[in-house]
């Protein structure tokens, strides 16, 4: 993994926080934001927020489920432990609607 890897996700979870922060306009409910954490595994990272998996990000480039990816690829969770099928975005894109503070977006 590279340095540009771990700010990229760095930067993800400062993105996640500020789209949650003005979804939350409450000051009294987690003002700071949410508690978020990485978990890192074998291939993906976990990104945790709060008790609840927000997706999986890929460490390095493979294949998931018969599909190709590469590192920095963000997936839906399929549950606790498992990514889903399809690619959602990548922690490398500067755009960032292809995600929201609950998860990455489903496809269209």
């Amino acid at each position: 993994m590279s340095l540009n890897y771990n700010d990229s996700l760095d930067k993800l979870l400062v993105g996640i926080n500020d789209k949650y922060k003005a979804w939350n306009t409450s000051t009294t409910y987690k003002p700071n934001g949410m508690d978020m954490t990485v978990k890192s595994g074998r291939k993906f990272d976990k990104v945790i927020s709060d008790n609840s998996v927000w997706g999986f990000v890929a460490k390095k480039d493979g294949l998931h489920k018969g599909l190709p990816f590469k590192e920095g690829d963000v997936f839906k969770p399929a549950g606790w432990a498992a990514a889903a099928k399809h690619v959602r975005g990548s922690i490398y894109d500067t755009n960032t609607d292809w995600y929201a503070w609950t998860g990455p977006n489903y496809l269209i």
